[in-house]
């Protein structure tokens, strides 16, 4: 099994920045790809960034320029840099984890991140 743990949330005025952190721990899984997703109050999750064991990355056109991930394989933490924060970045971001051998996708519990004056 894999264990997520997220930290780094809470709030920022807009403009601000803030960093997440993603580390994974368990036994017996494989690292494909890492990710960072957000859910709004009342939306569907979304998704924000994805970086590959390759580092290939991926990212939502509204954070484009403004959020960068970043992975240390020694540590198995994703991070996640977000700056020029706006209002609209409030969401609870979720950690995932992608294993290609088993297929399954697993998920953090979530860290609340707050833009607002």
């Amino acid at each position: 099994q894999v264990q997520l743990v997220e930290s780094g949330g809470g709030l920022v005025q807009p403009g601000g920045s803030l960093r997440l952190s993603c580390a994974a721990s368990g036994s017996g899984f494989r690292i494909d790809v890492m990710g960072w997703y957000r859910q709004c109050p009342g939306k569907e999750r979304e998704l924000v960034a994805t970086i590959t064991s390759s580092d290939r990355t991926n990212y939502a056109d509204s954070v484009k320029g403004r959020f960068t991930i970043s992975r240390d394989s020694a540590k198995n933490t994703v991070y996640l840099q977000m700056n020029t924060l706006a209002p609209e970045d409030t969401a609870v971001y979720y950690c995932s984890l992608f294993d290609g051998r088993v297929s399954q996708l697993f998920w953090g519990k979530g860290t609340l991140v707050t833009v607002s004056t």
